[in-house]
């Protein structure tokens, strides 16, 4: 049996479905529990009535970790967001005895293997954390944190337990959306658990918490229904800022660090997480828990509107951009011609008809 924990509210409940769904096709057994942090997004998940969640409703948690409310006064809404991260974890493995190794994850991330070996490594050590792995051009992100929240790991031992304690308690007392000194959010704290705890483990497993601001350091590659990256399997993959623009249209988040997805990630990462948001959408009756950009004003003008046109088709051309119509993707690739830094725009894979085509030019 594998323990798994997240938190979200309604904006992003279909993506914490999605985390499950495919949790389900990955895992034999495993518990997963939801701290949900508004109502809807409570009243939802009960109704689906799934034997593995486990669902904690805010004001249950709140009620046990009182300090969470005298912090709830002094901080943003995703700054107390952010103080749940730790108070979650600490929480069950106080309530829950039978637990012996617990995983928290973002409820942003998507399976894409079967996470057997990673978790029997996992299970060897007291603490898991696994490091951004930013590329050259991107290391003053890691001011902000040398680790990401994404995933992490508890073992039921003295050390774990201090560490999960700790973290609590620190984050009760600051976190805020703010860098400042040796602090920033919940994260920049985990900079400090290899020299305070024996037996952490930096995850060095390139598949896991593969995320927009590493992609650039990897080759994919696709063989007999396996992403790999490098020579190692996609296991879990972190959609960090991922966003609808439009119905059919997705943002991929990576142009924020200047790079763009490959085929292989647009067809075999990118697609089935977007098939997942838009089952979770048709069993939930919500949106497709990304939340739509607002158009700025003068991009309503004709001129505006031409350039937001431009920007997107070129957005879809590298990738940045995937429009999504009737269960296909719609992938262009560039060509590099010789003596051009880029040429025409050559369709992989068809749709039946130019309904999406069309749909675009309809914004404008």
């Amino acid at each position: 049996m594998y323990y798994f924990c997240t938190y979200f509210d309604e904006h992003y409940l279909p993506r914490g479905l999605g985390l499950f769904q495919s949790l389900r096709q990955h895992c034999a057994q495993f518990r997963l529990w939801v701290l949900c942090l508004d109502d809807v997004s409570y009243t939802t998940l009960a109704q689906l009535g799934h034997p593995e969640l486990i669902l904690i409703p805010l004001a249950q948690l709140e009620q046990a970790l009182p300090e969470l409310l005298s912090a709830k006064q002094n901080r943003s809404l995703i700054e107390y967001y952010f103080t749940c991260t730790p108070a979650l974890p600490w929480y069950i493995l106080q309530q829950y005895t039978d637990v012996d190794l617990l995983m928290y994850v973002d409820a942003d991330m998507f399976f894409f293997g079967d996470p057997a070996p990673v978790i029997a490594e996992m299970s060897r050590h007291s603490i898991t954390i696994i490091p951004h792995r930013y590329p050259e051009y991107l290391r003053d992100m890691e001011e902000y944190g040398i680790y990401n929240v994404g995933m992490l790991a508890f073992r039921r031992d003295t050390a774990g337990l201090a560490c999960v304690h700790l973290w609590f308690e620190q984050c009760i007392a600051w976190c805020y959306d703010r860098l400042e000194g040796e602090r920033y959010a919940d994260q920049k704290y985990l900079e400090q658990w290899p020299a305070l705890f024996p037996d952490v483990l930096i995850l060095p497993h390139k598949g896991v918490n593969t995320a927009p601001w590493n992609i650039m350091n990897y080759r994919f590659s696709q063989r007999d229904g396996q992403v790999f990256v490098d020579d190692e399997p996609l296991i879990l993959f972190h959609f960090h800022g991922f966003k609808q623009r439009h119905q059919w249209l997705y943002d991929t988040h990576t142009a924020r660090y200047a790079t763009y997805p490959s085929l292989v990630l647009q067809r075999w990462v990118y697609r089935p997480y977007i098939q997942a948001l838009v089952a979770a959408r048709a069993a939930t009756a919500l949106s497709a828990g990304v939340r739509f950009a607002e158009e700025p004003p003068e991009k309503r003008t004709l001129l505006g509107r031409l350039r937001l046109l431009l920007h997107y088709a070129w957005g879809i051309a590298r990738g940045r951009y995937l429009l999504y119509w009737n269960q296909h993707l719609f992938m262009l690739l560039m060509l590099r011609m010789a003596g051009f830094p880029s040429s025409s725009l050559v369709c992989v894979e068809w749709l039946n008809g130019l309904a999406p085509l069309a749909y675009l030019g309809g914004l404008f």
